[in-house]
Order: C-alpha cells, then sequence, then structure tokens
C-alpha cells in the first residue's frame, strides 16, 4: 500500500523568529546600500523587525504593496517589485519554505537555484543532444499571469500542516492577480519559488511516469530526448493532458518534435551536437547595447572607459558560445565610426 509523503512541521513561529528576521533584512538588503527606503529601514532595524514579527503573529500586517513598471529582456514584461518591508518577509518566508518546495523538484530543473542556472541548462541539454535521437520541446503560454491560486494552494497544503503558515502563504499568493484566481507576480521572491515548484509534478511525471531518457526544464521551458519519435510525441500528450486538465496552463503552440541533429533553441543558444552557437534574440542584444553604447560616448555621455565597460557587457553575452568568428565578423560589418575614433 502507498504510504502518504509526510508534510513539513515548519510553522510561522520559525518565519517570526527575530533572528530569522534579522538574516532576512540582510538577504534583502545586499546590493542595495544608498536606497532610501533601505537605508530608512536600516535606521530603525529593531522596531521595524519588531513591527514586522507582530504583524506576521497576529495577522495584521499589510501585504500587497508593489511598485509596478516594464522592462524588455528581451520581449516586453511587467514587473511587480514588492516594497521593501515585503521583501524582508519573503526572503524570512523562503529561508524556511524554500528548502522544502527544492526538495520537491527534480535535478534537472534549472532556474532560479543554487548552483543552477541557465549556463548549466544549456550544457546539460548539449549533452543529451549529443546522445539521444529525438527531442520534444515546450512551454507555457503567459506562464506567471497563468498560474491558478486554488492549484497552487492545494500543492502546498501537502507540503506544509501549520495552519498559520497556509494562511500566510495564501495571503501572499492572493496580494496578486492577472484575471480572476490566477496570477504571481513577476519581481517577488516568492514568485519564483512558487512558479518552480508548480511544475514540479510535469518533472516527475516525463521523467519517472514517462521514463524520457533525458530532461531539462528552466522555469517554464521543457524539452526531453528520447530514441524514437514515437516515444517523444507519446510524453508530449501525456505531458500535455497533465499540464491542461490538473495545473490548468494552455501550452505554447506550436509544440516542437526533431531530430537532435538538427538543433534546438533554448535559454538564448542555438544548441547543436558539439556546438554553442547564439540566439537570434543574443545577437539583437548584442548589436543593441554595442550601438547604443557607441551612441553615448559620441553625445558626451560616457568616457572611453564607460565605452569600454559597455562593450565588455556585449561581449560577456558572447563569451559561452563559438562566437569569435560571427563578432569578427559583426565588427567588419559594423566598425566604430571614423568620427569617433578622432575623438
Amino acid at each position: 500500500m502507498a504510504t502518504r509523503m509526510r508534510r513539513s512541521t515548519v510553522g510561522l513561529l520559525e518565519i517570526a523568529d527575530l533572528h530569522n528576521l534579522a538574516a532576512a533584512f540582510h538577504a534583502a538588503a545586499r546590493g542595495k546600500c544608498g536606497r532610501g527606503d533601505v537605508e530608512e529601514f536600516r535606521r530603525n532595524v529593531d522596531q521595524e523587525l519588531a513591527a514586522l514579527r507582530a504583524g506576521l503573529l497576529d495577522g495584521s500586517l499589510v501585504l500587497g504593496r508593489m511598485r509596478r513598471f516594464r522592462i524588455r529582456d528581451p520581449k516586453p514584461r511587467t514587473i511587480h517589485a514588492p516594497c521593501f518591508r515585503e521583501r524582508v518577509l519573503h526572503h524570512a518566508v523562503m529561508a524556511h519554505v524554500g528548502p522544502v518546495l527544492e526538495r520537491s523538484l527534480g535535478f534537472d530543473t534549472y532556474a532560479c537555484r543554487t548552483g543552477k542556472g541557465a549556463l548549466a541548462a544549456v550544457k546539460r541539454a548539449g549533452m543529451h543532444l549529443e546522445r539521444y535521437q529525438w527531442y520534444a520541446q515546450m512551454d507555457i503560454r503567459s506562464y506567471f499571469a497563468s498560474i491558478d491560486h486554488a492549484v497552487l494552494f492545494g500543492l502546498l497544503r501537502r507540503k506544509f500542516k501549520d495552519r498559520a503558515l497556509l494562511a500566510l502563504l495564501a495571503r501572499i499568493i492572493a496580494t496578486h492577480r492577472d484575471a480572476e484566481g490566477r496570477g504571481l507576480p513577476i519581481g517577488a521572491l516568492t514568485s519564483q519559488y512558487f512558479a518552480n515548484f508548480y511544475l514540479g509534478g510535469v518533472d516527475r511525471l516525463l521523467v519517472e511516469g514517462c521514463r524520457v531518457h533525458g530532461f531539462v526544464r528552466y522555469m517554464d521551458d521543457l524539452v526531453w530526448w528520447t530514441h524514437d519519435r514515437t516515444a517523444a510525441r507519446a510524453a508530449l500528450a501525456t505531458a500535455r493532458d497533465y499540464l491542461e486538465q490538473t495545473l490548468r496552463l494552455e501550452v505554447k503552440l506550436p509544440v516542437q518534435v526533431g531530430r537532435s541533429c538538427h538543433g534546438i533553441s533554448f535559454c538564448g543558444y542555438r544548441i547543436l551536437p558539439g556546438r554553442l552557437l547564439l540566439s537570434r534574440r543574443r545577437r539583437q542584444r548584442y548589436r543593441a547595447i554595442r550601438k547604443a553604447a557607441e551612441r553615448c560616448w559620441q553625445d558626451g555621455e560616457i568616457d572611453a572607459r564607460g565605452l569600454q565597460s559597455a562593450y565588455s557587457t556585449a561581449w560577456a553575452l558572447t563569451m559561452h558560445a563559438d562566437a569569435a568568428a560571427w563578432r569578427r565578423a559583426e565588427l567588419r560589418r559594423r566598425p566604430l565610426e571614423p568620427e569617433l575614433l578622432a575623438l
């Protein structure tokens, strides 16, 4: 008879512990010295942490104060950045909740995890590409905006038993919605953990249920490998049904099933057996950074040191790919303008 998975005993008291809150403050403030809201919190840190603890324990803490803005990285995204006090809260929560959610993830889930990341995912995908003949790849349409609050909370209830903690998690989830009962804010630490955790079931379904030979997931971008096309398509149908019926997500069409020898586009790279090339978007970003930097130099907004720093940023986008020949060709096609050299 199958045994029921034991739920974590992590509770609200661990989250509200002053030592945990103090550590969360330092984590949230890292790299943000000089910001007005951070320095104001720091000047009254004892009182701020005491008030945060009291608000957590009696349920009076106000949640949902966020700054909204848009970026293009590379496609347009709406960011909801929590106020600093809520950033401290999120770090405090994830110091205890995060490790429990991490343990439910498979080895080959790479987004927002210590020791993983996009480059590690690309290298792992390249390894599978050389070993297996067929792949299938899919991602989710408007993933963060589509996460169902009720489904997510149901998954969290299977991991935690403390009612006060679950009530806090439910309040954090409810602070944002893109549609009725759906959506997590891009820009919140809790969203990264929750979004990664939300797809943990499809990881296990593909690896343990469908027995795919290789698998890599970077947030909502999934790719797996088999030795034949039939197995790749069968796993695709199973995963799509789970995503749509159980998690209430929409798979972005068209999904891709193909031969590994033709390569895949993944995490900003074009991966071929034995080669790693730049994706079209990454090439465009390189050109845009270089062009903007040269314009700023021409207008006197930055000096030669600033121009070199911008060039280094552009080069960093290409450093892991087999891109030396492409960079040389790019410099020949678009050399530094002669009038700039005369400055």
